[in-house]
């Protein structure tokens, strides 16, 4: 069988070719060109992580859909005061959609990558599944790949630990130093690469009081505590962004955790009473327990055991609605 693996320079789409490969199948390694400024570089690693696999390389050219579908919607994102999902929404368009379908065209019948995560096929649809090691997990990024393209698309490491992806590419003679991640397609500071002039504002508490001045509330986020430069007693989070005031808006911790939340384009099944994830790293956990540093532009994937069952996009800051229990809302502060 012919199967596509994107490449990206690092020892996990390394491994999972040489998986793929060790099972007989035809492999063809593919990746993106994109408009970052060590580019280059970027594709070098590909070349040479197809060289250590054994398999021949075909590079695309996606730039301009990469800086229209991804860099412009994460500088919008931003400077509407709200924190984007770069890698999601370019695994949506351009990882899990322009390249497999390049792919498909050249003749292979599937696509793999080396992503931390599980497919099943259950009642003729494919299913996303977490990966086996918990620490590693990708599926959070991934909740939205089409189905059409999950349907074809395998994860050789995902029934793997990275321990074991790492003696497999030892023992294949493949050697990676301890940096030697599989490099993210949408690597780097967003936030960096938004190209605003700087623009001071103030930082606020919720009650309005002026405690600090920042350069730009892009560069920061809903829950980030650290590098605020407030420091002293309590420490402070930030729980919301005010594009229109030019403000950073700070609490305590908490009000930075909340029990419910506004979602919009969602996909698959949104079910408040299943565990939920706000950011990639951690495990799900229950809105009724409540879920710390929500930030609006950011995804809330929610996971029936392994599987993802759904998810969609935090509409705004909860911080920013004064909601009480039981109201329309349904957005609720901490106690």
């Amino acid at each position: 069988m012919k199967i596509a693996v994107g490449m990206s320079g690092g020892v996990d789409s390394t491994v999972a070719a040489m998986l793929l490969k060790k099972d007989g199948h035809d492999v063809l390694g593919v990746t993106m060109s994109l408009d970052r400024a060590d580019e280059a570089r970027n594709v070098a690693a590909a070349e040479a992580a197809a060289a250590k696999a054994g398999v021949p390389l075909k590079v695309f050219d996606f730039s301009a859909q990469w800086r229209e579908e991804v860099l412009g919607y994460a500088k919008a994102t931003y400077l509407a005061g709200r924190t984007p999902n770069p890698c999601v929404r370019c695994n949506e368009t351009v990882k899990f959609g322009l390249l497999p379908r390049a792919a498909f065209a050249l003749g292979c019948e599937l696509f793999a990558t080396g992503h931390y995560a599980r497919t099943e096929n259950r009642g003729g649809t494919a299913r996303l599944l977490r990966g086996a090691d918990r620490t590693k997990d990708q599926s959070y990024f991934l909740y939205r790949v089409p189905g059409e393209i999950l349907a074809r698309t395998v994860f050789p490491l995902g029934g793997l630990t990275k321990r074991e992806v790492r003696e497999l590419a030892r023992a294949a003679g493949a050697e990676f130093p301890r940096g030697g991640e599989s490099r993210d397609f949408c690597g780097g500071d967003p936030a960096a690469g938004v190209g605003a002039a700087r623009r001071e504002g103030d930082i606020v508490t919720l009650d309005g009081r002026v405690i600090g001045r920042h350069g730009g509330f892009w560069r920061y986020t809903v829950g980030m505590r650290r590098g605020l430069g407030v420091g002293g007693g309590t420490p402070y989070y930030v729980v919301r962004l005010d594009a229109a005031r030019n403000e950073v808006v700070v609490g305590f911790k908490a009000d930075a955790v909340w029990y419910d939340l506004e979602l919009v384009d969602t996909v698959g099944t949104v079910d408040r009473t299943l565990p939920v994830k706000v950011r990639s790293a951690g495990e799900p956990r229950l809105l009724s327990d409540g879920v710390a540093g929500a930030a609006p532009g950011q995804s809330a994937v929610f996971y029936r055991g392994d599987e993802v069952a759904g998810g969609g996009v935090i509409a705004e800051s909860p911080a920013g609605r004064r909601s009480t229990p039981g109201s329309p809302t349904g957005l609720r502060r901490a106690p």
